[in-house]
């Protein structure tokens, strides 16, 4: 008797970030890639390919290459195939309005870089059909001001984290949200007489939310106020608010608003 043990192997594909330009007189390889500029890459990737669920993604390894400097991340080909998607549109469009903001960022960091260090940056896949995003001194991949506008937020939930060696902030974990890390000065922190920590509290802030989708850019938020609350109904509140229904299904609406006006009826 045989037995046939079939596994199903995830098909995979890769990404290429490859880098080009000069050290001085040498060119850029990766013997004098400094380990800051590799770092500064991998952090810009997993915005690039899984902008929103983190937690779940699936794997991403990681090589680096000879010829000037070859970034290669192997991940899921499902991935893969809607990132190549992505790279034609940006072409196309000669935007990244329409990215979800965290791979509107990563394509932000690049060209940064691009201008800073007069490096190109060739962005392509391992599919047969790839298209190659080309990030240098002459492009200009920004995101348009003109739809990130200044905004006032209240968040509500559970403080897990405050402070900060250099740059302090508070971090509280929303329903709706997830964990919110908002910019704080250090002498409110220094100032509170009780421990907000693993409580429940509102944080009322500034940012950067975009005119059309309203997401909001959670790298831009500024503390104003924290908000003591109960995250309880208040029952008399509601009694209150039942009983103010109940008298307003009374009224004629006509009859009243003429009443104000002071018509007659």
């Amino acid at each position: 008797m045989f037995f046939c043990i079939f596994a199903i192997v995830e098909k995979k594909g890769h990404i290429e970030i490859r880098i080009a330009g000069k050290k001085g007189n040498l060119d850029v390889s990766p013997d004098n890639f400094d380990i800051k500029e590799i770092i500064s890459v991998l952090e810009q990737v997993d915005n690039l390919l899984y902008p929103n669920d983190k937690a779940n993604r699936p794997i991403i390894s990681y090589a680096i290459e000879e010829g000037s400097v070859r970034h290669l991340f192997k991940t899921s080909i499902q991935a893969i195939i809607g990132f190549n998607a992505i790279i034609g549109q940006i072409n196309t469009s000669q935007n990244i309005d329409f990215l979800d903001l965290p791979t509107a960022q990563a394509i932000e960091s690049f060209q940064k870089a691009a201008i800073k260090k007069n490096f190109s940056f060739s962005v392509s896949t391992s599919l047969d059909d790839t298209f190659k995003l080309n990030i240098d001194k002459t492009t200009h991949y920004y995101r348009n001001s003109a739809i990130w506008a200044d905004a006032e937020f209240y968040f509500y939930g559970k403080i897990t984290n405050a402070g900060g060696k250099d740059k302090a902030n508070i971090h509280i974990q929303t329903d709706d949200l997830g964990r919110v890390i908002v910019e704080t000065p250090i002498d409110f922190l220094i100032n509170q007489e009780s421990n907000i920590l693993y409580k429940n509290f509102g944080i009322r802030a500034v940012g950067k939310q975009h005119s059309e989708t309203g997401e909001i850019d959670k790298s831009t938020l500024k503390f104003i106020e924290i908000i003591d609350y109960q995250a309880e109904y208040d029952e008399i509140y509601l009694k209150n608010l039942r009983q103010k229904a109940n008298w307003l299904k009374k009224i004629n609406a006509n009859s009243w608003l003429n009443e104000i006006r002071g018509y007659d009826a």
